[in-house]
């Protein structure tokens, strides 16, 4: 009998709540974001120890935080597809696709993650990108329902490539509608980008009607992160998927320590601050 979404999910939100550290960045098959992620053992070992509530990797790594002993370790979040939307030049062709076509989620299951995350790409002037993913989305629900794994939905607005790279486009119209559609699909959870202005960010919380992570994007100044995070969890965000503001850091273990204060214990960004740079409370 398989293992119901509601164990899985009480295994990743502890009390409805999560920092999700991402390091399944190597499937984007994008230089820089690799920097920090070149000895994965070390790294998922670095952050195992420093005690997020899940890391997000992909199937090939995940040995690495399944492997390790002791009941505490995070959970998995495990990300079951790929595309090319991430690389600095727009490619002739764009593409997301599952990563095992015949049994999406059955490496998931084999490794006894907590959760599956997939991309809903929405990049002006792809449409065929965007159906590629609905169609993902689709194929990989029925499965999760079938076999009690939760979905967590990455609604993606970008910007067009030309302004170099496809940026996030934060515009609060746009993440809502895609939020929305990622519900109306059957997200358990939503991986959702910040809106321009932190106070928009309660009309996507409505919008989901599910625990709502924020994502992180790339490395930024850490005080501002911070700050923004606080705002957003203000806006009723449930928690964070933080990949290269967390793994690029000199100090992983500091940041995550911050972070899960303000997550779990609801400390300000002042306080969050001061935890990271190890002063007493």
């Amino acid at each position: 009998m398989y293992v119901s979404k509601k164990v899985r999910l009480n295994r990743l939100l502890r009390n409805g709540r999560c920092l999700d550290v991402a390091i399944d960045h190597g499937v984007c098959n994008e230089p820089s974001f690799m920097g920090g992620l070149e000895d994965m053992e070390a790294i998922v070992r670095l952050l195992a120890e420093a005690r997020p509530d899940a890391i997000q990797m992909n199937y090939g790594q995940s040995d690495l935080l399944q492997s390790l002993p002791g009941e505490n370790r995070p959970a998995l979040v495990m990300r079951v597809d790929m595309g090319n939307p991430y690389n600095r030049h727009r490619h002739r062709e764009m593409w997301a696709l599952l990563q095992n076509e015949s049994d999406p989620i059955l490496p998931a299951l084999r490794m006894d993650a907590a959760s599956v995350v997939v991309n809903l790409f929405m990049l002006p002037d792809e449409p065929a990108l965007f159906r590629q993913c609905v169609q993902n989305i689709s194929r990989l629900g029925n499965e999760c329902e079938k076999f009690g794994m939760p979905l967590m939905i990455e609604p993606l607005v970008m910007q067009p490539n030309e302004k170099g790279g496809y940026l996030v486009d934060g515009d609060t119209e746009k993440v809502v509608t895609l939020v929305r559609l990622a519900r109306e699909m059957g997200a358990d959870i939503i991986k959702a980008d910040p809106t321009d202005d932190p106070s928009d960010f309660h009309h996507v919380v409505q919008a989901a009607r599910c625990p709502v992570l924020v994502r992180g994007g790339g490395k930024a100044d850490l005080r501002k992160v911070m700050e923004t995070s606080a705002a957003l969890l203000a806006q009723g965000a449930h928690g964070m998927v933080y990949g290269r503001n967390i793994y690029q850091h000199a100090n992983p273990r500091a940041v995550v320590a911050a972070l899960m204060a303000m997550i779990h214990d609801a400390v300000d960004a002042a306080t969050a601050w001061d935890i990271y740079q190890g002063k007493p409370a």
